[in-house]
């Protein structure tokens, strides 16, 4: 099974809007994601601060700020692999 993650943080607004947005794309698919608060996590804070909510699959980004569903579409019919 694939899994994408959804670095967020509480009470982000575009984060929240993402988070409700994906699950039927992903319905229907052995895709899953996991949310990661990046809020009091120093590392992450540093890297995704300022781009939340960052939508990953592995170490390659699918979209920030906003849910790209072209990119995420593609990564769907490309078995949930790593984009390249």
């Amino acid at each position: 099974m694939n899994q994408l993650t959804l670095y967020s943080r509480l009470g982000c607004h575009l984060c929240e809007d993402m988070e409700a947005l994906l699950p039927p794309y992903l319905e229907n698919t052995a895709i899953s994601f996991e949310i990661v608060y990046i809020d009091k996590n120093d590392v992450l804070e540093q890297q995704y601060g300022s781009l939340v909510p960052v939508l990953k699959a592995g170490d390659k980004e699918i979209c920030h700020y906003f849910l790209d569903i072209k990119a995420l579409q593609l990564y769907i019919s490309e078995g949930g692999n790593p984009l390249n």
